[in-house]
């Protein structure tokens, strides 16, 4: 073997050397880092696991069967009144900030910006009434533009809703 070649062969094997100790010491590095990771731990995980075992409707028959689903209905309807958004509050503001703020602010969908005076005129002229049952119902303009009930959020109760229009009215007056 020439002179050449075995400087190749040793500046080849240095080169494969220094390959084989880089990839253990980014295997090491990554097994470090993997190790001081927090394990995600989830505490509802329980819950979730009887939730969904749990089975998906129930049968009721006769009187005592009426009676079963009736406090069944009773009682998600119980639930649900009990998931009023914002806590309960009627600060207008609060409200236009978490829900309205979205398309209240960019014009989406044909939405008046608060602040506009000549945006909301007209719908300032057909009265508080009609608005907060325009954002209680939903709404669908002729010009294309759309309101969806409540602002989307089914959480909000009537007078949240006649809070959050009466304030974008009094920015937009």
């Amino acid at each position: 073997m020439s002179k050449s070649d075995q400087s190749f062969l040793r500046q080849f094997s240095l080169l494969i050397a220094g390959l084989g100790v880089l990839t253990l010491v980014l295997i090491f590095t990554a097994w470090t880092i993997y190790e001081h990771e927090p394990k995600e731990v989830d505490p509802n995980a329980p819950q979730q696991l009887s939730a969904s075992l749990a089975p998906n409707g129930a049968v009721y028959a006769g009187n005592t069967g009426r009676a079963a689903m009736e406090a069944a209905q009773a009682a998600a309807a119980k639930a649900a009144a009990a998931q009023v958004a914002f806590g309960g509050s009627t600060d207008g503001k609060t409200i236009f900030d978490g829900v309205c703020t979205a398309c209240h602010t960019a014009g989406v969908l044909g939405a008046p910006k608060v602040g506009s005076k000549e945006a909301w005129a007209p719908r300032i002229a057909e009265g508080i009434d009609t608005l907060v049952q325009h954002a209680l119902d939903g709404y669908h303009g002729p010009d294309g533009n759309t309101m969806p009930p409540k602002g989307g959020n089914p959480s909000l109760n009537e007078a949240q809703v006649k809070a959050a229009v009466t304030w974008m009215v009094s920015q937009s007056k």
